[in-house]
């Protein structure tokens, strides 16, 4: 693990927000042609159920995911599933702190930054008028379908968590239900405060399903069990569809509500 300190910008507002979209960037060694229509779209009816193609050119395909109807006040339509073109891949945004994060691939991270200079983007919208559970396995469903489109790719990264993993393990998964976004589209980051025996361990990610992510503050643990529980404990909290958690206490964790999208787990306190 590296010794960089890093210092945490509390007024920074350009991180991921509470339903924004889920934006997927699937990184190539080489470039890469988008897939036929035809193709695309009998994929996607494959994972995602009925499916309208309603956009298809040289620059995206957009796809209306016909069983999953996002509700307004004034009215209501399918979610949209976007595909864009490939395009060069620069890498620029991925800086020292966020590739500290990306624990699934420490071993291939760099490789796969230095590797791959091409890249294609796919996103939904309107989801986030779903219901966390719908729009969460959607969501899954979309990731395995563009797994399936594009067998060259090297690896999936996803902005809303700041998650890199390799396209191998994506399409080899045994996961199921709702399980799998936890898998794609939660991260649980650690960090060792300067100059204490403190740690911390935070998900991200579960904002974009409006739901609270987690944030435990420690010290003398096994910092392993501690992420073992923030991904029980975040699949819980999706599985329900609420904030249960916050019910059941235990002598050394403290439950408190930072603010709407944070539970904040406080451990080796007596209560």
């Amino acid at each position: 693990m590296s010794n960089q300190v890093f210092r945490q910008n509390l007024d920074d507002k350009k991180g991921p927000q509470p339903g924004g979209p889920y934006l997927i960037q699937m990184l190539f060694k080489e470039p890469v042609d988008m897939p036929d229509k035809e193709k695309m779209t009998a994929v996607m009816e494959k994972h995602i159920g009925s499916t309208e193609c309603f956009c298809y050119d040289k620059k995206m395909a957009g796809f209306a995911a016909l069983d999953h109807i996002a509700e307004f006040q004034d009215g209501k339509c399918p979610v949209q599933l976007m595909v864009m073109k490939c395009d060069k891949f620069k890498g620029k945004g991925f800086d020292a702190f966020l590739m500290s994060q990306m624990w699934d691939c420490q071993e291939d991270r760099e490789r796969i930054f230095r590797e791959c200079r091409y890249q294609v983007v796919a996103t939904d919208m309107l989801a986030a008028a779903l219901p966390a559970l719908e729009r969460a396995n959607l969501d899954a469903d979309f990731v395995e379908a563009l797994a399936e489109l594009y067998p060259t790719c090297e690896a999936f990264y996803f902005q809303n968590c700041g998650k890199l993993l390799l396209a191998e393990d994506v399409r080899s998964h045994q996961i199921e239900g709702s399980d799998r976004f936890i898998r794609f589209g939660v991260n649980v980051r650690f960090f060792n405060i300067e100059g204490t025996e403190d740690m911390l361990i935070d998900t991200v990610g579960m904002n974009t399903l409006f739901l609270p992510d987690l944030q435990y503050h420690f010290h003398g643990m096994d910092p392993n069990w501690v992420v073992n529980h923030a991904y029980n404990a975040a699949s819980y909290i999706l599985e329900h569809d609420n904030h249960q958690i916050m019910g059941r206490k235990r002598k050394d964790i403290l439950f408190s509500f930072l603010d709407h999208t944070i539970i904040r787990i406080i451990m080796g306190r007596s209560i």
